[in-house]
């Protein structure tokens, strides 16, 4: 018998674990270095659309990285944009805020009022899976900018 209570949505962690530890060999393969703090890498798929990795935190054991579209076409408020952060001793990469969605909670209650999935974190971390796997097998020319 139901009662009508929900339960709570647990994540789960060896799903997201598999995530990010595919997450931080996908950006190894795609940063040569990813330990110098402001560096910028271009990708460009095309002439009208690049990504870009701008490395905007380094310390010992962790960097922080900003991933973002450039494209010439469309709203620049639709072009997605990630903050991850690396963890070189754990060699994890998970998101820490995407789409101007401030700090991301491990899980939602649903509904809510911003309308986030219940695993909106693991998914904005699949999503960034995609994105690096597109970047690799896409990516005609990389270019590194020194800031």
């Amino acid at each position: 018998m139901n009662n009508g209570v929900k339960r709570k949505y647990v994540p789960k962690l060896a799903n997201m674990h598999q995530v990010c530890e595919h997450n931080y060999g996908r950006l190894l393969r795609l940063l040569p270095d990813c330990d110098t703090q402001e560096l910028e890498y271009q990708f460009n798929v095309s002439q009208a659309l690049r990504y870009t990795i701008k490395i905007v935190e380094c310390s010992r054991y962790t960097s922080t990285l900003e991933m973002s579209q450039k494209s010439q076409a469309g709203f620049e408020f639709l072009r997605p944009i990630v903050l991850v952060r690396l963890y070189h001793d754990a060699k994890m990469a998970e998101v820490l805020s995407a789409q101007n969605i401030g700090s991301l909670k491990p899980s939602y209650q649903y509904p809510n009022i911003k309308m986030y999935q219940r695993n909106e974190k693991e998914m904005v971390n699949v999503f960034l899976a995609e994105w690096l796997q597109f970047c690799l097998s896409q990516s005609s020319q990389t270019q590194i900018i020194h800031s």
